[in-house]
C-alpha cells in the first residue's frame, strides 16, 4: 500500500485508528491478526543438509572412493589419512556457512526493546514487539524507529536513513502527502524501521510491522537468496573432473597392459587401483585449505578479515568492484567545501560573520568522554561548527557571549530555522536554511562590512552563485541575520533579513581512495559506485576520486531492459538513487557478462547484494552486523585502500595455489607414466618399477610440506600490473607440467634401468631420485621468473630439508624394510643429486625462454 500518497486523515481512516491511539482490545486483536513486530525465519538452518553439501566437490568424491579402495587393499593408514582430510575440509565449510546464516539473527537484534505510543488516550512505553498497524508512535530526537510509519505531524523532524537507503545526509521529513510514485529514499512523509531520529520530533502512524516492513522485506530476500557458488570452488571442481577422468583412463590402460603381459586379472586390477589411489593428489584439498588459511592471517595484518577461506583467492580475481559511496569511498561526515560571502567565493577575509551565524543558528551538542571531544547532532550542523572552529571561532565561547533567547524550529514546509540571541540589551536573529527561502526573505546584503540594499538584480546574482555551487554536488545552505526591533515573533525574526552568504558542504572522499582507484584501473579492475545519494552528489564524489564513466540514476535504470543494460554497463561508473532491488539487478547483469563481482557495503540495504555477489566486502567499523554476517570479507578499518592490499594478497594466493598445483601434477603422474612405460617395454609384472606403497611414500614426502611451503611465496613483481584471471586454473602452466613430469619420468626410468639386476636396489634408487628431483622441482615452481633472483622462502628450504631428512631416516632405519628399501652408498647419492640438479637447470632454462 502506498501510504505516502494518502493524506494523514486518509491513512488514519484506512487503518481504522485515531489520534488518541488504539484501545487495549484493538491492540490485542491486531496482534492476533498481524503477529508480533519481529523478523522471522522463512528458511531454517538445516545443519545435516548443510554438512552433507560439503561433500559435493568432485575432488572430495574421488578421495572418498580412493579411501574405500585403500581400506579394502589393506592400506589402512592411507585410508585414514584421506578420510581425515575429507572430514577436516567438510568441517571448515560447515562452520563457515553456519556463521553466514546468523545474519538474520543480527537483523532481529537491530530492534530496540521499547517504543513510545499513544494508547487509550495516554502516552505509554511498550515493547517494540507489541507495536501493531494503527499505533500512534511518538518520535523524539535520538529514537530508533521500530516500525514503518506515516508521519501525521512533525516539528522539524530529520531522520538518518543511511543504513537503509545509503543517503549520507539526514532526510528532512514532512506530513504532507505525495502526489506521485517515488523511490523509497524520496518518501519524505514516511519513516522506516531500523533508521534513527537525529533532530526534531513527530507523531507518526504505524503502517507496517514485522516482515511487512522494508527491513522485513530485505530479511526475507536475504533468506531466499542462496550464497553464490564460489568461482574458485567451481574452477577446482572442473579441474578435479579432469584429473578423475585422466586417472580412470590410466587405470583402465594399466589393467589392460598387466593382463596382456600375463598377470592375473584380479592382481592387475589391484595394482591399477593402487597406482590410481597413489596418483590422486590427496593432499591437494588440505594444502589449498591451509594455504588459504595462512593467507588470511597475512590479510588480517593489512586490515582485511577473511570470513570464508576461498574468498581470499576470489578477491584476487575480481574484475569489478561495486562499491557503496557513503562511509566506503567517503568519510560519512559532512564537510564545508566552498563558501560565498562578501560577494566572493572562498574569500580569505571578511568571512567571520558567515561562520558565526553557522555556529549561533545551530543545535549541535558538545560531548566529551575518556577518549575524545566531539559534537553530536545533525551532521550538517556538526559540519558548520567544525568549519567555524577551523576558522578560529569557538562555539562554546560564542554561545556564552550570545545566550539563546528563542528558537523558531526548522520545518520541511518553511525550510529555514532561526535562533534569536541576546547581545547585551538587544536581540538579534540568526537564520539559516534552503538558499531560495533565505534569499526571498532578504531585503539587504552584507558587503565589505556594510549593509546594502538587495534588489531583484542582486537576488538573481546570488541565486546563480547558489546554483553553481549545487551543480558541483554540494549541499548548500544560506545564512542571514537581523537586528530585531519591535515585537518578537516568527515573522519579525525571519523577514527583511540581511543576506550574508552560503556554505556548501559534501561528504568528502577518503584521501587514499583516489590512489586506490588508480591501482584498480592498473590491475584491470573496473570500479562502479552504487549509492542511494543524489546524482549530483555521486558525480561530484566520482570526479574527486578520479572515477570516470557514465552516470545514471534509478529512474533511468528502471527504463532500461536487461539487454540494453548489458550493452551499456561497461561504460557506466556511477549509479545513483539506487534501491536494494536495483543493486541485485546490476550484479546479475554483470555476472551475465562473466564478471567476477565484488560488492562493498555497510548498511542493511547492502546485505542482499553482499550475499549475491561473488565476493561480499563489508565495513568493520561503520558496517551493520547484518552486512558483516552476509559478507565474505570484512574491512577492519573501513578503508577502501585496504581492498587494494587485499586484491594484491588475493592474487598472490591464486599464484601460489597454481604453483603447488603444477608442482603436485608434475610429480604425481610421472610415477604412473613410469609404470606404464616399463610395463610396455618389458611386459613382465615382476619388473614393476615402483611398488604401490613406495608410490604412496613418494607422495607423502613430496606432496605435503614442500607444496604447503609454496603458499608462503611473496607476490610476483607484476601482480598488480596484469588483468584479472578468468581462465581455467591450468591455463598457462600445462607446458611446465608436461616438461616437469617428463624430466621426473626420465630420471626415475634412468635410475631404475641402470640397476635392474637388483630389483630392490633399483626401486630404492628410483624412489630416492624421484624425491630429490621433486625437491628441486619445488624451487622451479616458486616463481615465474628465474629462481636465482629470489631464494628467500625459508619455509621452502625447511620443508625440503625435512622431507629429504625424513626419507634418509626411513631408508637407514628398520622402517626401510616395510618399504623394501635398501641402503644407498655415497656415489649413489652424488649421482642422484647431480642428475636431479641437471633436470632443475633444464626447467629453469625453459622458464628463461618464456615458459611458466
Amino acid at each position: 500500500m502506498d501510504y505516502y500518497r494518502l493524506s494523514s486523515k486518509e491513512v488514519i481512516e484506512k487503518l481504522k485508528s485515531r489520534k488518541l491511539g488504539l484501545t487495549s482490545l484493538e491492540v490485542s486483536k491486531r496482534l492476533n491478526d498481524f503477529g508480533k513486530n519481529k523478523l522471522v525465519r522463512t528458511r531454517r538452518f538445516e545443519w545435516l543438509k548443510v554438512f552433507l553439501e560439503q561433500f559435493k566437490s568432485f575432488l572430495i568424491i574421488i578421495l572418498i572412493f580412493a579411501a574405500v579402495l585403500a581400506f579394502f587393499m589393506e592400506s589402512k593408514i592411507d585410508a585414514v589419512v584421506i578420510l581425515a582430510i575429507i572430514v577436516l575440509n567438510a568441517g571448515i565449510g560447515f562452520f563457515q556457512e553456519f556463521k553466514a546464516e546468523r545474519a538474520i539473527e543480527k537483523l532481529q537484534g537491530m530492534m530496540v526493546p521499547n517504543a513510545k505510543v499513544m494508547r487509550n488516550g495516554r502516552v505509554v512505553n511498550v515493547s517494540s514487539e507489541d507495536l501493531v498497524p494503527g499505533d500512534i508512535l511518538i518520535l523524539e530526537e535520538g529514537n530508533k524507529i521500530m516500525a514503518d510509519a506515516r508521519i501525521i505531524s512533525g516539528d522539524g523532524l530529520k531522520v538518518n536513513e543511511a543504513s537503509l537507503t545509503g543517503e549520507s545526509v539526514s532526510e528532512e521529513k514532512t506530513s504532507g502527502k505525495l502526489e506521485k510514485d517515488v523511490p523509497l529514499g524520496d518518501r519524505v512523509n514516511m519513516v522506516y524501521q531500523g533508521t534513527e531520529v537525529v533532530y526534531g520530533s513527530a507523531i507518526a502512524l504505524v503502517v507496517n510491522t514485522g516482515m511487512n516492513t522494508e527491513l522485513g522485506k530485505i530479511s526475507e530476500l536475504v533468506q531466499d537468496i542462496r550464497p553464490e557458488k564460489n568461482p574458485f570452488k567451481d574452477k577446482l571442481d572442473r579441474f578435479s573432473r579432469k584429473i578423475g577422468i585422466f586417472i580412470l583412463c590410466l587405470s583402465i590402460l594399466i589393467v589392460i597392459l598387466l593382463f596382456y603381459t600375463g598377470s592375473d586379472i584380479l592382481e592387475s586390477v589391484l595394482v591399477a587401483i593402487s597406482l590410481a589411489v597413489s596418483a590422486i593428489p590427496e593432499g591437494l584439498p588440505a594444502v589449498i585449505s591451509l594455504g588459504l588459511a595462512f593467507a588470511t592471517r597475512r590479510m588480517v595484518s593489512k586490515n582485511v578479515l577473511i570470513r570464508k577461506l576461498p574468498a581470499s583467492e576470489t578477491l584476487g580475481r575480481a574484475t569489478v568492484i561495486c562499491t557503496d559511496k557513503t562511509g566506503t569511498l567517503t568519510k560519512e561526515e559532512m564537510k564545508v567545501l566552498d563558501i560565498y560571502v562578501d560577494g566572493k567565493i572562498n574569500p580569505s577575509k571578511n568571512n567571520e560573520l558567515l561562520f558565526k551565524i553557522g555556529v549561533l543558528c545551530n543545535n549541535a551538542r558538545f560531548e566529551k568522554d575518556d577518549r575524545k571531544e566531539y559534537y553530536l547532532g545533525d551532521p550538517t550542523e556538526v559540519a558548520l561548527v567544525v568549519s567555524a572552529k577551523n576558522n578560529f571561532l569557538n562555539k562554546k565561547e560564542l554561545t556564552e557571549k550570545y545566550p539563546r533567547y528563542r528558537e523558531f524550529t526548522f520545518t520541511s514546509e518553511r525550510k529555514i530555522m532561526s535562533i534569536v540571541r541576546k547581545d547585551k540589551d538587544r536581540l538579534r536573529s540568526y537564520v539559516k536554511g534552503a538558499p531560495e527561502r533565505i534569499i526571498e526573505r532578504c531585503s539587504y546584503e552584507w558587503i565589505n562590512g556594510k549593509v546594502v540594499r538587495l534588489d531583484e538584480k542582486g537576488k538573481n546574482r546570488v541565486v546563480k552563485i547558489y546554483e553553481g555551487m549545487a551543480k558541483k554536488g554540494l549541499r548548500v545552505l544560506g545564512f542571514a541575520y537581523k537586528e530585531i526591533k519591535g515585537e518578537l515573533n516568527q515573522k519579525n525574526a525571519e523577514q527583511d533579513l540581511v543576506f550574508v552568504g552560503f556554505q556548501g558542504m559534501i561528504d568528502p572522499p577518503r584521501p587514499e581512495v583516489k590512489d586506490a582507484i588508480k591501482l584498480c584501473k592498473q590491475a584491470g579492475i573496473k570500479v562502479i559506485m552504487i549509492t542511494g545519494d543524489s546524482r549530483l552528489t555521486a558525480e561530484a564524489v566520482a570526479r574527486e576520486i578520479g572515477l570516470k564513466g557514465a552516470s545514471i540514476d534509478s529512474e533511468e535504470l528502471n527504463k532500461m531492459e536487461d539487454s540494453e543494460l548489458l550493452k551499456k554497463i561497461g561504460k557506466i561508473s556511477v549509479f545513483s538513487r539506487i534501491s536494494p532491488e536495483d543493486k541485485l539487478r546490476i550484479i546479475d547483469v554483470l555476472k551475465k557478462k562473466k564478471e567476477v563481482v565484488a560488492m562493498t557495503g555497510d548498511g542493511v540495504n547492502d546485505a542482499l547484494a553482499l550475499k549475491r555477489a561473488d565476493i561480499g566486502i563489508a565495513m568493520g567499523i561503520r558496517g551493520t552486523d547484518v552486512a558483516r554476517d552476509s559478507s565474505d570479507i570484512v574491512l577492519v578499518d573501513d578503508n577502501f585502500a585496504s581492498i587494494v592490499e587485499g586484491i594484491r594478497e588475493g592474487r598472490t594466493v591464486y599464484d601460489n595455489i597454481k604453483k603447488f598445483i603444477k608442482f603436485l601434477l608434475s610429480a604425481n603422474f610421472a610415477e604412473v607414466v613410469l609404470v606404464l612405460v616399463v610395463m610396455l617395454v618389458w611386459r613382465n609384472p615382476e619388473f614393476l618399477p615402483l611398488l604401490p606403497l613406495q608410490i604412496l611414500w613418494i607422495n607423502l614426502v613430496t606432496d605435503s610440506f614442500p607444496a604447503l611451503a609454496l603458499g608462503f611465496e611473496k607476490a610476483e613483481e607484476n601482480v598488480m600490473k596484469r588483468m584479472p584471471s578468468k581462465k581455467d586454473i591450468l591455463n598457462g602452466m600445462k607446458g611446465f607440467i608436461v616438461l616437469g613430469g617428463f624430466i621426473a619420468f626420465c630420471i626415475g626410468f634412468l635410475f631404475f634401468y641402470l640397476n635392474m639386476d637388483e630389483m630392490d636396489r633399483a626401486r630404492t634408487i628410483a624412489v630416492t631420485a624421484s624425491i630429490v628431483f621433486q625437491m628441486f622441482l619445488a624451487f622451479n615452481c616458486k616463481s615465474e621468473g628465474s629462481v636465482f633472483k629470489s631464494l628467500s622462502n625459508k619455509y621452502l628450504w625447511g620443508a625440503v630439508l625435512f622431507s629429504i631428512g625424513l626419507h634418509v631416516l626411513v631408508m637407514y632405519s628398520f622402517l626401510g624394510e616395510y618399504f623394501y628399501f635398501v641402503r644407498l652408498g655415497l656415489m649413489d647419492w652424488l649421482f642422484v643429486w647431480g642428475v636431479s640438479f641437471g633436470g632443475f637447470l633444464v626447467v629453469e632454462g625453459y622458464k628463461g625462454l618464456g615458459g611458466k
